[in-house]
């Protein structure tokens, strides 16, 4: 390895070079210019000072021009103009050798002396020395990384006909200071960066003349700093830990070892926190977090130590070493500081026992079962639930009987737990037999026993050790009442039930609901009937009986279905649609699937039977009275009869509507009536205006004055109503009224208007 040469300076040839922008002549035939290397820009080649024996031998060989032979000094290649401003011209690439090429007469050239072939080897090298001085160095192959988060190091091969490099350094985001060094080593390191950092390398190789060569930029990252700040959340129940860290400049990912002998856990993450699974109870960790990036691995940090939940504790045993005194002991833990004994009764009573010793007293009571658990603890918490012991003592009998009918003929039997009971018999005596069970629960459920019964309830313990214990009393207990069976249901009114049973009970009062969508309705009696009163129409129920007496409350009977009549619809309305048919329309009758409507007169009927809340009734007679009336019928076919107001059909329209001109420009619409007692108004609507007239009573026509020519009209005469719109429905006409000159012309008919369809 060579020296390192101090920033700033570049060797050169021995002499000092000529002033910036002196250009060589006979005395100094080549241009030379200086540069710093700390310069932005490339310097120029620095090239050493003609030779006087160079000039004069250049000089002689001009003016030998008496020799008939050319000499031609060749390029190692072709040379071209540089597209640079400078002008400068560029050879061929520093590894082609500068060569000059003497092309002479062979028969002169023999016989030339010795002086021309010393004047030509000078001639040679100066001009070797010339090219080489001109030729532009390869740029170095770097070769980079960070060998630590501070550092970056670079090494690169020789470059060929280089007497050294310049390598410089700085944030790829412009902040801080440049870094560079001259050298002729083949490898330098730049201490001193900020970790996690993106640099930009940029080296350049310069020859004997210090002239620089081409450069090579490189984009290196230093490795990031270790992190700071771990800290360690341990999880007890569920054995894992979470570890945490202040985010490292420049870090991509991180890897969190958690270590305990030959074991290791890995995490591996791009946030500032893992989490650590499948932790193993009593067990001491050390936990250490390592920071990466495209650059390497910062150190690890320093080792956190992590102390896990103790294991639960094994080998307990329970010994009764004298009656009413427990003895629970257990084997020693490792990193358990102290334990907790839990003993809980099968009452719910719990107590338990801190102890830094393996063993813990308790006192015990007959006809209990104890449940035993033993807990480790430590600064990191509890330890697993371990084995759950059980210990009953010896039996006593049994207390707090009760018995609760589920039904008529179920009662179920509980008590409070026997003291060392391993089995328990109960039995039922009374009605025509004994009823049996045996459990090992505190409670039984006799079943099939007799309605409306009494019975005596007895509860026995037994135990392996003491066999039944005889002494405990019975308990006296009466069944609930046997349940009803309807008879019949009858209907009294629109809305009056009748219900009639079988009474089969003594003293029991029996209730009768009726169930449905509308709500509930009671009736109740001591006897075998009851009547339901105000049923909404156009429901349906669910009709029931129980009986009650003080043992209890039976079964429900079987459900009879029960449905009223449907509900009329409140609203009814009926609309004229044409002269002879009618639209009847109403509101949903609750209860009710179809209908049926019917418009009745003294001249005929018209009926409907429909699914849906309207319909259409044809054969309508023009000007008659009608009586409306409506049957809601339900899906089951019952009936409900609905009577409404009375319906009038409007007034017959005219027949044989016609136009005539009049002398004075007017036009008369004349008819025919069907009764001369109704009023009638006449309507033209056309593109120049709408024209109305009333005749007076009795009249079958009516006259228009100066109503414009040239326009074709919509002619309608129609009844007039005492009230509500006009008709629409009569017929309409359509004439054409001509001009003759300023006048009416001729009225031309035009055909009858298309009626919209209902």
């Amino acid at each position: 390895m060579g020296s390192e040469i101090p920033t700033g300076e570049v060797p050169g040839d021995e002499g000092s070079p000529p002033e910036e922008g002196a250009s060589c002549s006979e005395s100094a035939p080549c241009n030379r210019k200086e540069r710093t290397p700390s310069s932005p820009s490339k310097p120029s080649a620095v090239v050493a000072p003609c030779h006087p024996r160079l000039v004069a031998a250049v000089q002689l060989w001009s003016r030998r021009e008496e020799r008939p032979a050319q000499r031609h000094l060749l390029c190692p290649g072709d040379c071209a103009d540089s597209d640079s401003t400078a002008g400068e011209r560029r050879w061929a690439p520093a590894s082609a050798r500068p060569r000059v090429k003497l092309e002479r007469s062979s028969d002169r050239m023999r016989g030339a002396k010795s002086q021309s072939l010393a004047f030509t080897g000078v001639l040679l090298s100066c001009l070797e020395m010339i090219f080489s001085a001109n030729t532009v160095l390869a740029a170095p192959i770097l070769s980079v990384h960070s060998p630590s988060c501070d550092s970056i190091a670079v090494s690169w091969k020789a470059v060929h006909m280089a007497a050294g490099l310049s390598v410089s350094l700085m944030r790829s985001d412009g902040l801080g200071r440049m870094l560079k060094q001259n050298t002729t080593n083949s490898s330098l390191i730049f201490t001193n960066l900020d970790p996690g950092t993106l640099y930009t390398i940029k080296a350049y190789a310069w020859n004997a003349n210090g002239m620089p060569g081409d450069d090579f930029t490189y984009n290196q990252r230093t490795s990031p700093d270790a992190p700071v700040d771990v800290k360690v959340a341990f999880n007890s129940g569920a054995l894992r830990a979470v570890v945490s860290w202040l985010p490292t400049e420049g870090a991509l990912t991180y890897s969190v070892t958690v270590s305990s002998g030959l074991l290791k856990l890995r995490c591996n993450t791009s946030s500032a926190s893992c989490m650590v699974p499948s932790l193993q109870c009593s067990s001491e960790y050390y936990v250490s977090v390592t920071a990466y990036n495209d650059a390497g691995a910062s150190e690890p940090t320093d080792a956190v130590s992590l102390k896990t939940i103790p294991c639960a504790p094994v080998n307990i045993s329970i010994e009764e070493d004298e009656p009413g005194h427990l003895l629970v002991s257990w084997s020693s833990v490792s990193l358990g500081h102290y334990y907790v004994v839990f003993v809980k009764s099968d009452d719910g009573l719990e107590v338990h026992c801190n102890t830094s010793h393996t063993q813990c007293h308790f006192q015990s009571d007959c006809g209990f079962t104890y449940f035993i658990s033993v807990f480790a603890y430590n600064k990191a918490g509890q330890s697993p639930l371990g084995d759950v012991l059980n210990y009953t003592t010896a039996p006593c009998c049994p207390s707090d009987f009760r018995a609760v009918f589920i039904s008529s003929d179920t009662v179920r039997v509980t008590w409070a737990p026997v003291r060392g009971a391993d089995l328990y018999e109960t039995r039922a005596a009374g009605g025509s037999g004994v009823a049996l069970c045996r459990d090992t629960a505190t409670a039984c459920t006799l079943s099939a026993l007799q309605c409306s019964t009494p019975y005596n309830i007895t509860v026995y313990s037994f135990s392996e050790a003491r066999g039944s214990n005889a002494s405990c009393a019975p308990q006296y207990v009466a069944t609930a009442p046997c349940s009803p069976e309807i008879k019949n249901i009858s209907k009294e009114g629109l809305s009056v039930i009748s219900v009639q049973w079988q009474p089969n009970n003594e003293e029991a009062m029996y209730v009768v609901t009726a169930r449905g969508e509308a709500g509930l309705w009671h009736c109740t009696s001591t006897r075998n009937s009851c009547t339901l009163m105000d049923l909404p129409c156009g429901s349906a129920f669910s009709v029931s009986a129980i009986a009650r007496s003080p043992a209890g409350q039976s079964l429900p009977s079987y459900s009879i279905p029960l449905e009223t009549a449907p509900c009329c619809p409140y609203d009814l309305i009926v609309t004229q649609v044409t002269q002879s048919v009618t639209n009847i329309s109403w509101s949903v009758g609750k209860g009710a699937q179809t209908y049926v409507t019917t418009l009745e007169s003294p001249k005929g009927q018209a009926k409907c039977h429909t699914l849906q809340t309207y319909c259409l009734l044809g054969c309508i007679t023009c000007g008659t009275n009608y009586t409306v009336s409506l049957r809601a019928i339900s899906e089951t076919g019952l009936t409900s009869s609905c009577t409404y107001q009375g319906y009038s059909s409007s007034a017959c329209c005219p027949f044989g509507v016609k136009l005539y001109r009049l002398s004075n420009n007017g036009i008369r619409v004349f008819w025919r009536a069907s009764d001369e007692t109704i009023n009638y108004s006449a309507d033209l609507h056309g593109s120049k205006g709408n024209f109305s007239c009333t005749p007076s009573s009795g009249l079958s026509h009516c006259d228009i004055t100066k109503i414009p020519c040239g326009d074709v009209y919509t002619v309608v005469v129609a009844p007039v109503t005492n009230k509500g719109p006009k008709l629409t429905f009569c017929p309409k006409k359509i004439y054409s009224v001509t001009c003759s000159g300023s006048s009416v012309g001729m009225v031309i008919y035009r055909g009858k208007s298309n009626p919209k369809h209902i």
